[in-house]
């Protein structure tokens, strides 16, 4: 008798439903992530029973939109856990990270595809772009804890802040590709339209109507009459008004909504931050984004199984491990100069610059736009690096971190010694 695909359907979304609330607990001792667990579920569902190929290029339109809504949820969840206030001193990590660390990842990333992996100009600027950026999806594991919970140590701290503002900063450089691709590199009217619309007007526009949202709903929520607040109703799904406003609204204006979203949720943070609705927010939008990231790597595994990696070229291949390894944490040691901060935390956000579904956002965006005749080739080198991110970040950020955790409580306890103070616990 053939199955129903309504039911079945049915069946595998409660399946999913199931494995998002349960599984981070039972992998949470173990140097196994989720991530990795759905990844490698998709390739077997869709290798041994699966009937359609989820290859993105299959589905450009789905492909891009899933990934806007996953990254744009995620950001608000990140926007919403930062307690630390925002500051040239407080965040000078981020925003090292955010003017040296990402423009030198895209630069060495385009020039290593244009002078070693044989794509054209354009392809290589694609790709700096989209893999430039860490992400917000997958890197859970290392971003600080829920708000007010005091988790916001360093190297969490930084990773958190830089995930959540270079996704919306990385914006220009993709629409440079695409720019590039449609009009060649010499320069011409388009690199003006660039820099002033795509640069300048796209990222103001994103950071002031974040501002203005993220305030406007923190006054309806803290600040209104006692029976009016948005803050009596106690449900978590503001998260995602505040979530659609902010993108949706910037978007209207043809701003970065990416940028908007989480900068809306660093404000409304600011409001009344030791309120406990803070945490109901976050909370929510936490698990709305797992059930959207465990749906998108589930798909991502069926397209390794479908053939994703077959335009992958051995130069490609050692490109992205080069970019992984070496372009990446050099960029990271070259922003923290001067910074006197310990080495080992530099090294620890250098390896821990998790790409993943941003990038696959950016790569969907940008092949939407035009022709592009390395298509395949793209989304083939962009799927290698966030495999191999997905692996190697997986498999070590539990022992890496409790690490750090030990040398930096080992740390306190040693300074609380030579002051006198209490020895923290």
């Amino acid at each position: 008798m053939e199955l129903d695909p309504y039911i079945a359907a049915m069946t595998g979304a409660g399946l999913l439903i199931l494995m998002v609330a349960w599984l981070p607990m039972l992998l949470k001792e173990l140097p196994l992530s989720l991530p990795i667990f759905c990844v490698a579920a998709g390739y077997g569902l869709f290798l041994f029973i699966g009937h359609e190929n989820p290859h993105p290029l299959r589905f450009p339109e789905t492909a891009e939109r899933l990934t806007e809504l996953v990254v744009i949820v995620s950001l608000t969840g990140c926007g919403l856990k930062l307690d630390r206030p925002i500051g040239r001193e407080a965040w000078q990590v981020t925003w090292r990270l955010l003017g040296v660390a990402m423009p030198l990842s895209i630069l060495a990333l385009a020039l290593l595809g244009w002078s070693w992996m044989g794509t054209s100009l354009s392809a290589a600027v694609l790709l700096g772009a989209a893999l430039a950026p860490t992400d917000p999806v997958l890197a859970s594991d290392i971003q600080v804890g829920p708000p007010g919970s005091g988790e916001e140590d360093e190297v969490r701290f930084s990773l958190t802040s830089e995930a959540g503002l270079n996704d919306g900063l990385a914006f220009p450089f993709v629409n440079l590709a695409v720019a590039i691709a449609l009009h060649g590199a010499a320069p011409g009217d388009w690199t003006w339209h660039w820099l002033g619309v795509d640069v300048l007007w796209k990222v103001g526009a994103g950071i002031a109507m974040g501002v203005l949202v993220g305030w406007g709903l923190g006054y309806l929520t803290f600040n209104l009459p006692n029976r009016a607040r948005l803050s009596r109703t106690g449900d978590g799904f503001l998260a995602l008004a505040m979530t659609f406003l902010a993108y949706g609204l910037t978007e209207i204006i043809h701003g970065y909504g990416f940028l908007a979203v989480f900068v809306a949720a660093l404000v409304f943070r600011r409001t009344e931050g030791s309120h406990d609705y803070h945490d109901k927010l976050h909370g929510f939008a936490e698990e709305v984004e797992r059930l959207l990231m465990m749906l998108l790597l589930v798909l991502f595994g069926g397209a390794l199984a479908e053939g994703l990696l077959n335009a992958l070229t051995w130069e490609a291949a050692v490109g992205g491990l080069v970019f992984l390894f070496l372009i990446r944490p050099a960029a990271v040691w070259l922003s923290a100069l001067g910074l006197k901060r310990p080495p080992l935390e530099v090294l620890a956000i250098g390896f821990f610059g998790i790409r993943g579904l941003g990038s696959f956002y950016y790569v969907s965006y940008g092949l939407n736009k035009t022709e592009w005749q390395e298509a395949e080739a793209i989304w083939a080198t962009v799927g290698f690096v966030v495999l191999v991110s997905v692996v190697l970040h997986g498999t070590t950020v539990t022992p890496a971190m409790r690490l750090l955790d030990r040398r930096r409580t080992a740390a306190e306890r040693r300074a609380a010694r030579k002051e006198g103070a209490p020895v923290p616990g």
